[in-house]
């Protein structure tokens, strides 16, 4: 019989992971952010075009993928599998970033950091399956800084326990939480210096 402490491990890090999946973490960053600024029906309004124009089709994707055996599963972890995914959501942030622009004349400098990280997780792909989750968990730290310090402090802890369990459930190695996690930074210290020069 397997070890009680070692299957509740196992659960909890399964709950974790699955939460503080990529998409959760940043709608949960764009909520508060726009909570700081707007008012919750505005909050709302501003959030409904992310989630219908981004989030919905990138899970129907994955959902239609999983089901027709396209993919392993919902975390898309297979590094073969995951190149589609990555069109994918690309995709799906670049006519987000035209549609937000035909409609403001300006571009979200968040989304298009998101986009960067994404097309630099594409490249790191190519060489080691870096990890998706820890890698946006940190760049939501970084936003989450740029707000609040204290903020991205408690998010860059959530981030780190996030790669944890992703080594616990064997769905990344050591060294790809830590490729996912310099990819990150890297893209993450780019963000807070060209977020310190739009602002002063």
């Amino acid at each position: 019989m397997r070890n009680l402490p070692d299957l509740l491990i196992k659960k909890v890090s399964k709950i974790i992971t699955n939460f503080f999946n990529p998409i959760t973490s940043l709608f949960i960053y764009f909520i508060y952010r726009n909570l700081q600024l707007h008012s919750f029906q505005e909050t709302v309004s501003l959030f409904l075009p992310l989630f219908l124009c981004i989030s919905l089709p990138i899970y129907l994707w994955i959902f239609w993928n999983v089901k027709k055996g396209n993919y392993t599963n919902m975390d898309v972890s297979n590094r073969n599998q995951r190149k589609s995914l990555y069109f994918v959501v690309g995709g799906t942030l670049l006519a987000y970033l035209l549609y937000d622009y035909w409609r403001n004349h300006t571009i979200d400098l968040v989304l298009l950091f998101v986009l960067f990280l994404l097309l630099a997780m594409q490249v790191s792909n190519y060489i080691i399956k870096s990890s998706m989750h820890t890698a946006f968990n940190i760049f939501a730290a970084a936003l989450f800084f740029a707000i609040s310090p204290m903020m991205g402090l408690i998010w860059f802890g959530i981030a780190i326990i996030v790669g944890i369990t992703r080594i616990i459930l064997k769905m990344h190695t050591i060294k790809e939480v830590f490729a996912g996690a310099a990819v990150s930074i890297l893209v993450s210290f780019i963000y807070l210096y060209a977020n310190i020069q739009i602002q002063s």
